[in-house]
């Protein structure tokens, strides 16, 4: 059991302000993310010095305590209840189904909680016993993530590692799993140096409702951590020599160059591989695969390029979106007349603005990728 010298609670509170004032203005530097890993403090007095026995004076103070048990992963603790309510019972009861049901940490980690309850002369003593569903270490892995960006951030880099989970804490949320779900699947794309293969995502949201809440994001990949380590650091050193083979010369690389020194490694197979890997070991891949490779060389190359996701025709497709000197610009290498095509703009070009995209037949969510429109 973890042991704190708490003060009596002013001088604790003076205390607290103090090494915050300190924090925040002598280790700014340290603080530069806009999201970070963060424990919640819950002020909670304690009794004769001891941290694990606390005085409640109110409801309130009751459930702070209980929350403070629970953010330092107490197992045991006791509350003296300075109460004039009645029904003691029903007062513990209540403050214990609040902590395991609508706060953030407690229903995400506390299966439950169990007390006895002692009467003393001026108080009533309540003994509890916490029992977790989560480790110390997930707890202390959880991020704290304000908005959209960050959120996404945080779900590249899971992917970039190969994590199994991401956990986090996000105030003011008021999406639902398919949108968390959807954001991963964005962020997998993000990354397609390191995607060998979309993961099962499973996502699970604590509570159901409030201005703060967790979301636990559970990443199920295709392949063993050891495989997907392999597969993108083999992957890695063919971009590398690829990128190596096209500067060599020293001259800026244009699009259409890059996409032609790629299909000299291969080439578009509606039934190929979904990877890049799959297409630079096998020699083809979907269209899938194949965007995917061309936004890992020109993120290699430093190249601009995201991977586009929508239908073509009713079907499923993807497809890149690339700067030009025009600005924004659709470009699907899996068109058989795009393959390795290279030249300056013209009608027959391979660089489509929305507009023109859209006449050939393809849909997709325009706020998913750059607008590319005519300047």
């Amino acid at each position: 059991m973890r042991s704190w010298g708490i003060k009596p609670v002013r001088i604790r509170l003076l205390a607290g302000a103090l090494a915050l004032s300190l924090l925040l203005t002598g280790c700014s530097a340290l603080l530069e993310r806009d999201y970070s890993s963060v424990t919640p403090h819950n002020a909670a007095p304690a009794t004769e010095g001891d941290p694990s026995i606390l005085r409640a004076d109110s409801y309130q103070e009751l459930v702070n305590a209980l929350i403070y048990f629970v953010t330092g992963g107490m197992e045991e603790g006791t509350v003296r209840l300075y109460t004039s309510t009645e029904n003691v019972e029903t007062f513990l009861a209540d403050a214990c189904l609040e902590v395991v049901q609508e706060d953030p940490l407690g229903a995400y980690c506390v299966e439950f909680i169990k007390y006895t309850v002692d009467p003393v002369v001026m108080y009533s003593e309540a003994d509890l016993q916490i029992t977790y569903r989560r480790t110390r270490e997930q707890v202390a892995s959880i991020v704290q993530a304000t908005g959209v960006t960050a959120i996404r951030s945080e779900l590249k880099t899971a992917l970039t590692s190969f994590a199994p989970e991401r956990v986090l804490r996000i105030s003011y949320f008021e999406e639902d799993e398919a949108f968390i779900q959807d954001l991963a699947r964005q962020a997998y794309y993000d990354v397609p140096a390191c995607a060998l293969g979309m993961p099962e995502i499973s996502v699970s949201i604590y509570p159901n409702s409030g201005r703060q809440r967790i979301v636990e994001i559970l990443l199920s990949y295709p392949l063993e951590r050891d495989q997907l380590e392999s597969r993108r650091s083999e992957l890695a050193g063919q971009l590398r020599l690829l990128a190596q083979d096209l500067t060599e010369d020293g001259q800026p690389i244009h699009i259409l160059e890059a996409a032609g020194a790629l299909f000299k490694k291969g080439s578009f197979d509606p039934e190929g591989g979904a990877t890049p890997y799959e297409f630079f070991n096998s020699g083809s891949a979907n269209s899938e695969g194949l965007s995917l490779a061309f936004a890992a060389l020109c993120q290699e190359l430093e190249l601009p390029c995201q991977v586009a996701q929508g239908t073509l025709d009713g079907q499923p497709h993807f497809w890149n979106v690339v700067q030009t000197e025009d600005g924004w610009r659709h470009l699907d290498l899996s068109a058989p007349e795009e393959e390795g095509e290279e030249g300056e703009e013209n009608e027959d070009t391979p660089f489509h603005t929305d507009s023109a995209l859209q006449t050939l037949g393809y849909l997709w969510e325009e706020d998913s990728v750059p607008l590319c429109t005519e300047n």
